[in-house]
């Protein structure tokens, strides 16, 4: 059993704390506004007046409110008791704000994690529950059994901004992933066929194609997208086009799927029609010194 504080009882806030508390942990709670904490206090919670209270209360600290402007403002009210502590904040935010707030908690002496949750609060502790975590390498060890209680906890390095984007970009996948379906849907949808009856075919197509994944990554980290090219950017870019084509010809929008054309066909215009798809990843990607 560990002595652990939450900051913040919302959703996601209020499932970390109920876990904690099935695990057997000491939990201490404080939210702005007190009367989220009734039903914690019922399986066991204590709470406290201010979120300095909550943080001395504890060893560690795990934080969870709306974003890092409403995080700030708790280490505001709170810095005096960081000292020795250990803060672990699994607050939504971007790398860069994640590292900002590493910098301003470390340097009021305490050891800080930074997290992402890539579950609802219904998933905590289940066993499809992950949450990963970047910064002090130490303090992730020293706590790690107790946040292994919340799901399957992946450390990303000392860098505390890692956390944040490994969140940020699993989260792209899947809206790339949604957009497609939404697309595809309103396709069908156009002739009155359902969304469920045709996600008996879209459903296994989908999961034949993430078997070409791998192949693309693999061709994203060698910079070969000439290699083992079986359909072509050209040929993929007429199948794009024919696509949208028939979709305006629907009377359905096409804007989910127009970007995707337009860097097909400015990739191919370059001169890379016979490469890969995965070369449309030259367009995106962060170029060097920059």
């Amino acid at each position: 059993m560990a002595n652990i504080s939450i900051l913040g009882l919302g959703a996601m806030g209020q499932a970390l704390a109920t876990r904690f508390l099935q695990q057997g942990h000491r939990l201490t709670v404080w939210n702005r506004t007190p009367d989220k904490a009734v039903p914690l206090l019922a399986k066991g919670a204590r709470e406290v007046k201010s979120a300095k209270d909550a943080i001395a209360a504890s060893d560690v600290t795990v934080m969870c409110v709306l974003d890092y402007a409403a995080s700030a403002a708790v280490i505001d009210q709170a810095a005096s008791a960081l000292p020795g502590r250990t803060l672990v904040n699994l607050t939504n935010g971007t790398p860069a704000q994640a590292r900002a707030m590493a910098e301003r908690v470390t340097g009021l002496g305490a050891a800080y994690l930074d997290g992402g949750i890539m579950a609802t609060p219904p998933m905590i502790g289940g066993e499809h529950a992950l949450i990963l975590y970047s910064g002090s390498k130490a303090a992730f060890d020293a706590h790690a059994d107790a946040l292994k209680d919340l799901g399957a906890a992946n450390y990303l390095g000392t860098d505390a901004g890692l956390a944040s984007l490994h969140d940020l970009a699993l989260l792209s996948g899947m809206y790339g992933l949604f957009a497609g379906f939404f697309h595809a849907s309103a396709l069908v949808d156009s002739e009155g066929i359902p969304a469920g009856a045709f996600f008996k075919l879209l459903g296994p197509w989908m999961t034949a194609m993430m078997g070409e994944l791998p192949g693309y990554a693999e061709k994203i980290d060698s910079g070969r997208h000439d290699k083992d090219v079986v359909s072509n950017l050209g040929m993929q870019a007429a199948s794009l086009d024919n696509i949208l084509t028939a979709t305006r010809e629907q009377g359905v929008a096409t804007d989910l799927l127009d970007p995707m054309l337009d860097l097909f066909r400015k990739r191919d215009s370059a001169g890379f029609g016979h490469e890969d798809i995965s070369g449309i990843f030259e367009l995106i990607r962060r170029k060097s010194g920059k």
